[in-house]
């Protein structure tokens, strides 16, 4: 069952429950738009569907599925998309010394090139429906979170590729929305499976590692619900002329989640505050102190 006349579509990638994604489609669909939800398996996608959701299968590292995804959206829409939330995500914890490359690639392959293949593959019915499209960063794109520095690469990159893609596709009538999510109520850091290798220089403070692994869930850490609201009610807005859009149309840039502020203000101020705020908050200090220690008894032997 397809968008009643006169209603606006949405596709989300990514929406697996408990993540941003699933909070995003039930908002979405409070709000009156008909909501395209998915998945890599539809299983997980039961409730939206039950709710009158559209529900589709959809792998964003592979081209096939996309492809298949296109077609079947087109069916669904009559050819048009007014909205593409492109938020499917990995999370990557390991210090950048102890980083595979292997991994590295398999971050990238979703939190980047999937993002590129949808935005490419969709376009000609954002297109057609002189829609926007929703790019899921984080604020680890502008912030050092120690331990992180993959996953700040990964987002670094859709905040760059993003700011290129707003100005290539506003001839055609196309938006592009970046949110910067700060720390959410999510299940992207939910497995805590990373580990340090043996000959990691950091297992003089494998403790903090292990408790970095779970950071974006235990520090002013928002309520997805809360997040997704926001998010929808902002992108949902009217459109307004470019000096005003931040505060009363359709923002291009949207802050929101935990340390959101904080982060803002560091990029306007300078780097050193956000320096200086994550040393102290992941406690590198800690490993200074382990480091002088370590140093002080070999002058001693």
């Amino acid at each position: 069952m397809g968008p009643k006349p006169g209603q606006k579509s949405v596709l989300i990638t990514g929406c697996t429950p408990g993540g941003i994604g699933h909070a995003l489609a039930l908002e979405f669909h409070a709000k009156g738009l008909h909501v395209i939800a998915t998945a890599r398996r539809t299983s997980v996608l039961t409730e939206l569907a039950d709710m009158g959701m559209s529900t589709l299968a959809l792998d964003v590292t592979n081209a096939e599925s996309i492809k298949t995804c296109h077609s079947q959206v087109g069916s669904i829409t009559g050819g048009t998309l007014d909205i593409l939330v492109n938020n499917a995500g990995r999370t990557h914890t390991h210090p950048a010394t102890d980083i595979d490359l292997d991994d590295v690639r398999e971050t990238f392959e979703t939190n980047v090139f999937g993002v590129m293949a949808m935005c490419a593959a969709f376009a000609d019915q954002l297109i057609a429906a002189r829609g926007l499209i929703v790019n899921i960063a984080s604020l680890a794109a502008v912030t050092p979170y120690a331990f992180g520095s993959v996953y700040c690469a990964s987002k670094g990159a859709v905040v760059s590729y993003s700011r290129a893609l707003r100005l290539e596709l506003k001839p055609f009538g196309v938006r592009v929305t970046v949110a910067m999510a700060g720390t959410v109520r999510s299940q992207i850091a939910s497995k805590t499976h990373r580990t340090l290798p043996a000959g990691s220089i950091y297992q003089r403070v494998a403790h903090l590692f292990e408790r970095r692994l779970t950071f974006s869930q235990n520090n002013a850490t928002v309520r997805t619900e809360d997040f997704a609201s926001q998010l929808v009610r902002d992108v949902l807005r009217s459109e307004a002329p470019l000096f005003f859009r931040s505060w009363f149309g359709r923002p291009d840039w949207f802050w929101a989640g935990g340390m959101a502020r904080l982060a803002w203000v560091g990029t306007c101020v300078g780097e050193w505050i956000l320096d200086t705020v994550l040393y102290r908050m992941i406690r590198l200090n800690e490993l200074e102190a382990v480091l002088r220690k370590e140093a002080e008894q070999k002058k001693l032997k």
